[in-house]
């Protein structure tokens, strides 16, 4: 069973999201809220698998929300999946740099919002190949970050070459397939280097790769 917390300042957006979930079979809305405050005690006291987090919110914002989570040890297995009206933007951005897994945009199509759910519950990064080309393009003019570096010492070779991967967009089963490997052992790749990378998931492992210039956008 996928355990979901909604929070979001708006009444109705939460309802139309528990409606859609609450007929699922493998689905339960285990809490609401509607603010990030106590959409943080709420991910504290329930420990849901997914935190459904709307980005713009009175007092605390989904990304200072994000940032709460993601920064509790004892929420490590929350997966924070920003909500947002507009699509990827700076604040989306910030987001993931603060430890969200993705982010849906409010229009999204009621069985893709649902896949989206299952996808992100599995521990995978809601990052389109598009996204991801938008999340390399904020990189441009950007200077490296040296501290994101920590542990880039650490990676074997082929740790190195999946975290190349992961960074351009690619699922585990495309990982494995140009590594010439089993799904299973792009998968272990990914997470040991998501382990000494101190990366949260993959989407915080996609914006090391760039801070650090392991990737760059136009090579590796």
């Amino acid at each position: 069973m996928i355990r979901v917390l909604l929070v979001d300042d708006q009444p109705l957006i939460r309802s139309g999201f528990r409606a859609l979930l609450d007929v699922e079979d493998d689905i339960e809305v285990v809490a609401e809220a509607g603010d990030g405050a106590a959409g943080v005690a709420l991910a504290r006291e329930h420990l849901p698998d997914i935190a459904l987090v709307d980005i713009s919110m009175p007092l605390v914002d989904g990304i200072e929300a994000t940032r709460r989570i993601a920064s509790d040890p004892a929420l490590a297995a929350v997966h924070v999946v920003i909500l947002t009206n507009y699509g990827f933007d700076e604040h989306v951005f910030h987001a993931l740099r603060a430890g969200a897994a993705g982010f849906l945009v409010k229009d999204i199509q009621p069985e893709d919002f649902l896949h989206a759910v299952r996808v992100a519950a599995r521990g995978e990064a809601l990052l389109a190949p598009s996204i991801t080309r938008r999340l390399i393009d904020r990189f441009v003019s950007r200077p490296l970050d040296p501290g994101a570096g920590t542990g880039l010492a650490e990676l074997t070779n082929r740790e190195r070459e999946a975290v190349v991967l992961v960074a351009r967009g690619l699922s585990n089963d495309e990982v494995a397939e140009q590594m010439v490997i089993s799904p299973l052992t792009a998968k272990t790749h990914v997470n040991r280097a998501m382990t000494k990378l101190r990366a949260r998931d993959r989407a915080q492992l996609v914006v090391l790769a760039y801070e650090s210039g392991l990737v760059t956008p136009h090579g590796s």
